[in-house]
């Protein structure tokens, strides 16, 4: 029996690639529990999507898109990743993962391949609270992939989703200064927590973040998205 790695497949975008049109992979399956996490179905459920029939897909997507987003869930942990990263890079596609950074293993070997062109790191939480946020204990997994990205040459940005009662204002700034001593310098996105939709916790709605309360970075610019 085939496996069935992707659960959906979102035919075209504009907003997840940088100034690319792109598609995206949505990986079942994730290795962490956070509470806020919108996507339950993905990260609780099975796939749908045999990669030999996202294949054929995207041969007939060459030309059209530039790039392919792998998402999920956590793409990383899965079996064949690096080879399917490699087939669809064979194809002509720009690549960009979307990732927890808790497989840095994987994330070096792509790196060293040249298989990726973009990264979006999600920063879940300050290594005191990350366990309480994440439900695992993969900070310093995180850590390492996001010192493997600063070394390397690729274009790369960090995002933070915000739930007022798992992240508190304190805590952006300290993961603000944690970045800081890493020497990123970039965007830094804090995503708001969308109210109303269905999530792995059963969290009470979240209050808007004070930006006046986030200090400022000489390196790092932080956006803040809806």
């Amino acid at each position: 029996m085939l496996a069935k790695p992707i659960c959906n497949i979102t035919p075209f975008t504009l907003l997840d690639y940088p100034n690319k049109s792109a598609c995206i992979l949505w990986y079942a399956g994730c290795n962490m529990r956070c509470l806020y996490c919108y996507n339950p179905e993905i990260v609780l459920g099975k796939g749908a999507i045999t990669f030999s029939e996202t294949i054929s897909f995207l041969k007939k997507r060459k030309g059209l898109l530039d790039a392919v987003v792998f998402s999920g869930g956590e793409c990383l942990i899965h079996k064949n990743i690096v080879e399917q990263i490699k087939e669809v890079k064979a194809l002509g596609f720009l690549v960009k993962i979307d990732t927890n950074g808790s497989n840095s293993k994987v994330v070096k070997q792509l790196l060293n391949n040249n298989l990726i062109d973009y990264v979006a790191l999600d920063f879940k939480a300050t290594k005191y609270s990350y366990n309480a946020v994440t439900k695992s204990i993969l900070f310093d997994e995180f850590e390492h992939s996001l010192e493997l990205l600063l070394a390397s040459t690729i274009q790369f940005e960090v995002r933070t989703t915000y739930h007022s009662e798992l992240i508190s204002d304190a805590e952006l700034n300290q993961m603000m200064h944690f970045l800081e001593l890493k020497k990123y310098k970039g965007n830094y996105y804090i995503q708001h927590f969308q109210n109303n939709v269905e999530t792995l916790g059963n969290l009470t709605p979240s209050s808007k973040i004070n930006s006046s309360k986030i200090e400022n970075s000489q390196n790092i610019r932080v956006v803040f998205r809806n």
